[in-house]
């Protein structure tokens, strides 16, 4: 190739490289509406932005990975915690951690209730974006024993046809109610895994669901209880379809006789799934 011809080819390749750049552009722009919700950016979203940025939560939080690493990504925290969670927490964060114990210091930031609304509007709309699948986990709120990346099972949930090291079953996951349900419990939309931990004494959002099977007994048979179950896999079901009926003591977990728990799952789930989750948090004895 002599000098002129690597001259054409350097302007050629420069070009060609420039249109796809412009066409990649274009076609990115295209689609930012619908991949970003913009239809759903209302003026509650906008104060909420607001909000986000003159209180500087991204001084300690990330959004789209985007942020500083202090404290958890937010980026689906409306799905992961729900809004009356939220609108407790911003009321007053201390009321949810002992700074001692779990080394949280979020600051009370001292929000009008409007600012709140608007922030959770703001974190609610953030959640719903198209982002690829960021954060590739649900965010934790205390440390859980785990092995290769995967959280450490109690031997109860272990028990059983051919489980794997990490402790979910990869055969006959299509017979195995246990199996199954331990899938739902990790898959479901939000992942009950983002709210609860099945290790002993590791409160996350949600109570530790380890021992469920022994509490509930107790819980039964005891007058305090207000719920119609009359049995675990009734108590089980109750508890997701129904979360406010029978409410675990802690501020973390209720506000106002409202559970913090989505009251969503009953339409979300099917009886099947309810069947399988029930079946799966029963061997935690």
């Amino acid at each position: 190739m002599n000098k002129r011809q690597a001259r054409y080819f350097a302007i050629g390749s420069t070009l060609v490289a420039t249109l796809i750049f412009l066409g990649l552009t274009v076609d990115s722009h295209r689609q930012f509406p619908k991949l970003t919700n913009a239809q759903n950016i209302t003026p509650a979203v906008t104060l909420g932005k607001n909000v986000w940025h003159k209180n500087n939560c991204i001084n300690c939080h990330t959004i789209f990975g985007e942020g500083a690493y202090y404290a958890p990504d937010l980026t689906k925290i409306a799905q992961q915690r729900g809004a009356p969670y939220l609108r407790a927490f911003l009321k007053d964060p201390s009321k949810f951690y002992d700074e001692q114990r779990h080394r949280r210091l979020m600051p009370q930031q001292d929000l009008s209730d409007a600012d709140i609304d608007g922030l959770i509007a703001f974190l609610d709309w953030v959640s719903r974006v198209d982002n690829q699948g960021w954060p590739p986990r649900p965010i934790t709120v205390t440390g859980v024993g785990t092995a290769a990346g995967v959280a450490i099972l109690p031997q109860a949930a272990l028990a059983g046809p051919s489980t794997s090291v990490a402790g979910s079953r990869a055969t006959d996951s299509g017979k195995d109610p246990v199996a199954l349900g331990e899938r739902v419990f990790r898959s479901a939309a939000p992942a009950c895994t983002a709210c609860h931990s099945i290790v002993a004494g590791v409160d996350m959002a949600g109570p530790s669901l380890a021992g469920i099977a022994t509490r509930t007994q107790q819980t039964l048979a005891s007058p305090a209880y207000k719920g119609k179950a009359t049995d675990l896999e009734a108590f089980i079901r109750e508890s997701v379809t129904h979360p406010s009926a029978h409410l675990v003591t802690g501020a973390m977990y209720s506000a106002d006789g409202v559970s913090f728990m989505p009251n969503t799952y009953e339409k979300d789930l099917s009886a099947e799934q309810l069947g399988h989750l029930a079946a799966y948090l029963a061997t935690f004895k």
